[in-house]
């Protein structure tokens, strides 16, 4: 059987300090910088996400935007 509880950051903060100090010095060795900076780096936060989701310009849409700025550009300077 599996639960699963759905706790707020304060919650958690809240449970952790309510522990005594050895059970805090045991979270606080197994989180370490290393384990961190790897969960980090493995997850995608929603704009990210919603960025690699987006719309990708064809090589003949992106040569049509270059002609065209650069007519912009001549037409502005003028």
């Amino acid at each position: 059987m599996q639960l699963t509880v759905n706790l707020g950051y304060e919650q958690i903060v809240t449970l952790i300090r309510q522990l005594p100090a050895n059970q805090i010095e045991k979270i606080k060795t197994e989180f370490t910088q290393d384990y961190i900076k790897a969960k980090a780096q493995t997850e995608i936060s929603e704009f990210q996400q919603f960025l690699l989701s987006g719309p990708v310009m064809s090589n003949k849409q992106y040569h049509n935007f270059k002609e065209n700025r650069k007519q912009f550009n001549e037409w502005r300077i003028q």
